[in-house]
């Protein structure tokens, strides 16, 4: 939000991106200076966390502040599976301040979970999944969008690698 709002007087925020912090320098460029370095330094494994909606550039979040976060962080997406080192791309739906571990987590590819009602997730599942790839060899060169179903409904995921295994796409 620009400097200066004030949501007392009505209107709407204007969101906008400081000097040097625009996403093609830090979900780009940034990105790709971070699997450089990881490369040259012989980095057994990236977990990286990108974002469902990518494979539409007209995506809403691309129009904030101009700053077609999702098209510079799918560049990086490919910039690492295209890199050498072994990697798992995790695409997350509509983050959850909510408790991780209670629901039965969805994988899937190219934003087909964002046509269903199963595309939100918490946040400590994501943590747990990034963690989780680092322990299991079926989670390697893959990349896969991520969400969960309601609290209640299914099985709470404990079996993560049956869940890598689920995953076919390499990007």
């Amino acid at each position: 939000m620009k400097p200066g709002f004030d949501p007392t007087q009505g209107g709407r925020p204007e969101f906008y991106f400081d000097d040097g912090a625009y996403p093609e320098q830090v979900d780009w460029i940034g990105q790709k200076n971070q699997i450089d370095a990881a490369k040259a330094a012989g980095v057994k494994q990236i977990v990286l966390v990108g974002s469902m909606g990518g494979t539409n550039p007209n995506h809403p979040l691309n129009s904030l502040g101009n700053g077609n976060i999702l098209v510079w962080k799918r560049k990086a997406e490919q910039y690492l599976a295209d890199s050498g080192i072994p990697y798992t791309i995790i695409r997350p739906g509509g983050l959850l301040d909510k408790e991780g571990g209670l629901r039965e987590l969805i994988v899937g590819k190219d934003d087909e979970l964002l046509q269903t009602e199963t595309k939100t997730i918490p946040r400590a599942d994501v943590a747990e999944v990034c963690v989780q790839a680092v322990l299991f060899e079926e989670a390697k060169f893959k990349a896969f969008d991520l969400a969960s179903k309601p609290e209640g409904t299914g099985t709470p995921t404990k079996d993560f690698k049956d869940l890598f295994s689920q995953v076919t796409s390499r990007f």
